[in-house]
């Protein structure tokens, strides 16, 4: 059966090129490394390297199981250190996942109280997920998820933050800036500017422009609110931020926000944990202070 200690041989041999250096590092004798890599080699039915001079090459098996190690040996490590972590419970890792990129925003003003309350617990941001947010929290790949999408699923609490509108933002010299809300039709000739997030999952799309059956001529993605913004005040095209996001940049730049529709855009934040663990209580103070700062 294969076990973690091979795959600490293996990468132990892999980096070291000599059983005897690789017995060293690992606190082991030659002899209990040769042993237990000839047993696996029985019970896998191949051979996982070969002696040339004093030196040994992996392989087709061997390399295999060294692509393993790699992958999975800093996931056992880092669970071990998580794991005394929890124990300790002042001591860590903060894993903050988003999926809401203007929250990025918000985040600073949060994190830097954070930091100053647990001077001994770093801070993590993750904004991709290999199965998306939920799965990530599901996974323990994080912490806390900041979204403003929550799922209501078994095992997962979700704490509301804030409140907020999304508006539509343009120069202050566009056509539309003197509007006190604007419908979806009244966009269609427009270049829509956004976060390069896929098209359902933006509320400008899913609320507002879909439901309508209506698209904007072009559609452009920027990483950056600062780029996006800049792009719309050269009248190369019009965006949609929160309200408490375009308050902020609008003490400096010539923007106009318009409501979206007769009824608006209405959204709310969320943070969510995991609810059926014992969390470090540096993550219930994380969730504390979020509610605190919008």
């Amino acid at each position: 059966m294969l076990e973690r200690s091979h795959l600490a041989i293996i990468r132990a041999v892999v980096a070291k090129g000599t059983l005897t250096e690789a017995a060293d590092s690992l606190c082991l004798s030659q002899s209990a490394l040769s042993h237990a890599i000839k047993k696996l080699e029985h019970q896998m039915g191949t051979s996982i390297w070969v002696k040339e001079g004093r030196r040994l090459r992996l392989t087709e098996s061997g390399e295999y199981l060294n692509i393993l190690a790699k992958r999975l040996l800093p996931q056992f490590e880092f669970a071990e250190q998580t794991m005394h972590q929890y124990s300790q419970g002042l001591k860590g890792i903060l894993r903050i996942g988003i999926e809401c990129h203007p929250c990025n925003h918000w985040l600073f003003k949060v994190v830097a109280p954070f930091l100053k309350q647990w001077p001994d617990v770093d801070v993590d941001v993750k904004q991709q997920f290999q199965f998306g947010g939920i799965g990530a929290l599901y996974a323990h790949e994080i912490d806390v998820l900041i979204t403003p999408d929550p799922l209501l699923k078994r095992g997962l609490t979700f704490t509301p933050v804030f409140e907020y509108e999304l508006m539509l933002v343009v120069s202050k010299d566009h056509p539309l800036a003197s509007e006190k809300c604007v419908l979806p039709q009244q966009i269609v000739d427009e270049t829509l500017i956004t976060y390069p997030v896929e098209v359902e999952r933006l509320d400008i799309f899913s609320q507002y422009l879909l439901p309508a059956n209506c698209r904007p001529y072009k559609h452009k993605t920027f990483e950056t609110t600062e780029i996006i913004l800049q792009m719309v005040l050269s009248g190369r095209g019009i965006t949609a931020l929160p309200n408490w996001l375009f308050d902020d940049y609008a003490k400096t730049m010539d923007i106009q926000s318009i409501q979206l529709g007769k009824a608006g855009v209405h959204k709310q934040i969320f943070v969510g944990t995991r609810s059926g663990d014992v969390d470090p209580e540096y993550v219930r103070s994380f969730v504390e202070i979020s509610t605190g700062h919008h």
